[in-house]
């Protein structure tokens, strides 16, 4: 393996490591705080946890993805 490969594996690896760690933190905030997006569009689960970790994956995509989901619940 010469150096541009170990370069590159380490970029990758680097990458995958920060975007786990954001989408840990914002499951982590959402769980704590008990937000479900899934309640408030009248979405019942059985395991409330289950609602809070999904609201935290979509928190972790962005202002933008949350806006977009938004809108189509709305219709818009």
């Amino acid at each position: 393996m010469d150096y541009a490969q170990l370069i590159i594996i380490a970029i990758l690896v680097e990458a995958i490591w920060e975007n786990l760690k954001i989408l840990y933190d914002k499951m982590l905030v959402c769980v704590l705080a008990q937000i479900d997006i899934f309640a408030l569009v009248g979405i019942t689960l059985k395991l409330p946890i289950v609602g809070y970790v999904l609201t935290g994956i979509i928190c972790s995509r962005g202002s933008n993805a949350i806006n977009d989901l938004l809108g189509k619940l709305k219709g818009e």
